[in-house]
């Protein structure tokens, strides 16, 4: 999992002034009151995702697009990840960013009014980037039997897993910091 953070430079999808600490273990700003999460921390919610090749991901606060190339690269050829983001300038934004690779399984689209993107569900993985102030049982709907939902509920970091009986179980790891999901 780890190749793909050598393959997609973080230097690539943070703003003009940034270049020199996108190798740095903290986020960073991209406008509108959003950030790039830090790369530690992104890399324990892929790895918490379990993303394989062939999946259909969705990646939910796509923001600079970083993480969108890193699942991209993880879901393959075979795969397909959809992005959604509700700022309208941070979706032209990650969608530049990503235009830098070559990902024709990526899309990012303008979120709607209702969480994730119910025209493409049900999906193999969900990762959400900005913190819920509790798991939103829309994105629950649109996981897949079985399926990974990763996401932070306020400060903890969770991980949903969906047998393929539709039953629920949950991991919690504490002690993170996101942006509040809008």
């Amino acid at each position: 999992m780890y190749r793909v953070f050598k393959k997609i430079n973080r230097a690539d999808f943070v703003r003009k002034g940034y270049q020199a600490e996108a190798d740095e273990n903290y986020p960073l700003p991209i406008g509108f009151g959003q950030t790039i999460s830090q790369p530690f921390t992104v890399a324990f919610m892929l790895e918490l995702l379990e993303s394989q090749k062939g999946n259909k991901v969705l990646d939910v606060g796509s923001g600079s697009g970083w993480t969108m190339a890193l699942l991209a690269n993880l879901a393959g050829e075979t795969g397909k990840v959809f992005g959604v983001e509700i700022i309208p300038e941070l979706v032209e934004f990650g969608r530049r960013n990503l235009a830098k690779y070559n990902f024709p399984n990526a899309e990012i689209v303008q979120a709607g009014a209702e969480l994730g993107l119910t025209s493409e569900a049900p999906f193999d993985r969900i990762l959400v980037s900005a913190a819920a102030e509790e798991v939103p049982k829309t994105l629950l709907r649109q996981l897949k039997s079985p399926g990974i939902l990763v996401l932070p509920v306020r400060n903890t970091i969770i991980q949903i897993k969906k047998d393929t009986a539709g039953k629920i179980s949950q991991r919690e790891f504490p002690g993170f910091v996101f942006v509040p999901l809008v």
